[in-house]
């Protein structure tokens, strides 16, 4: 009797352990003392494999930090000896440049101004149109509407820079005469509108205004493509649990998905922003003459880039030449300036 109880409970107890493994894994366990050739091996294939994409992804990295510095160098190199010939101060002459010659004059305050003050007109007025077209395409369109709608919005990042150029200069510069006058008639009192100093502005329409217009469309896709497919990622548990609670959908976009999307958001802007601060071909366009640091936009500029275009044709010899590379340089850093603090934005809501 007690050998025949023996050989019940080791029955049992394999029948036992056999339906645990069934409930642990969904599998049944293997025999004991047997391998299950089904598993994975965890062979010299995989953590072969390991070590090439890890080897890979550094190497992407490396390769991209060199030619981000070899380029910074180049730069440098090349702004160096001008910057040492320059007899006023680089980062306060405001005057007429002067590039020919041993006496050089050059300074960047009024390019920087128009680079930025642009940069944040085309900002302030594409971010909230992007957002809306972004919430509407993922949260209120139907599916038959929203296609459509989204592929027509990502059309607008294939139009040429030039065409773009030509539409303001030819068609929205115009147009935006009697809008500008009117703003100058009667919201002069603000520096943002004030009579601007040269007068041809105002009959062309080629103001920081129009080339902020005109920026505002050509970042607005890129804006709402990435607002767009970050929102659309936002986790259906979140959406199911506000709307469990009551919400309506004003407070699911407003409590779930903007929380949820906003780094993205901000990456979109700042995407952006770097497009608009190294347009050239555009504001090129509009925009030809320098103009006063005032904050007003009725006025022209040149930004950093419509300064180098203009001129390259005239690279004729080395100081020269790092005369306007010194802008470009400047150009760089800010460059780097901007996404450091947008990755430091959404590091910190993230």
């Amino acid at each position: 009797m007690s050998d025949t109880a023996a050989v019940d409970s080791v029955k049992n107890g394999d029948s036992t352990a056999s339906e645990a493994g069934r409930v642990a894994g969904g599998q049944p366990a293997p025999p004991s003392g047997r391998r299950d050739s089904s598993a994975p091996s965890g062979s010299a294939v995989s953590r072969t494999g390991d070590r090439v994409m890890r080897t890979l992804a550094t190497g992407s990295g490396l390769l991209v930090s060199a030619v981000i510095g070899l380029i910074a160098l180049f730069l440098l190199l090349q702004a160096i000896p001008a910057l040492a010939k320059n007899t006023e101060n680089f980062f306060t002459f405001e005057g007429t440049w002067v590039v020919s010659g041993d006496d050089l004059k050059f300074g960047i305050p009024q390019q920087f101004y128009a680079t930025v003050l642009v940069s944040v007109i085309a900002l302030a007025i594409a971010m909230p149109v992007a957002l809306g077209i972004a919430l509407f395409i993922t949260e209120y369109a139907p599916k038959r509407v929203a296609g459509p709608i989204a592929f027509t919005v990502d059309l607008l990042a294939a139009v040429p820079s030039i065409v773009y150029g030509l539409w303001g200069i030819l068609v929205l510069g115009p147009a935006m005469v009697g809008p500008n006058q009117w703003l100058v008639d009667n919201l002069g009192f603000l520096p943002f509108f004030q009579q601007p100093q040269n007068a041809a502005n105002m009959s062309t329409g080629g103001t920081m205004l129009t080339a902020g217009i005109v920026l505002a469309v050509m970042i607005l896709p890129v804006i709402t493509a990435v607002t767009r497919e970050v929102f659309a990622q936002t986790p259906h548990g979140h959406r199911e649990a506000a709307l469990a609670l009551g919400a309506s959908q004003w407070e699911v976009v407003r409590f779930a998905v903007l929380p949820f999307g906003f780094s993205g958001y901000i990456s979109g802007a700042m995407l952006g922003l770097g497009r608009a601060l190294g347009e050239t071909m555009a504001l090129l366009l509009i925009m030809s003459t320098a103009g006063p640091i005032d904050f007003n936009v009725m006025e022209s500029g040149q930004t950093f880039a419509t300064i180098i275009a203009n001129n390259a044709a005239e690279f004729d010899n080395p100081l020269k030449t790092g005369a306007y590379i010194s802008a470009g340089l400047v150009l760089f850093a800010l460059t780097f300036i901007v996404n450091a603090a947008a990755r430091a934005v959404i590091a910190r809501k993230a």
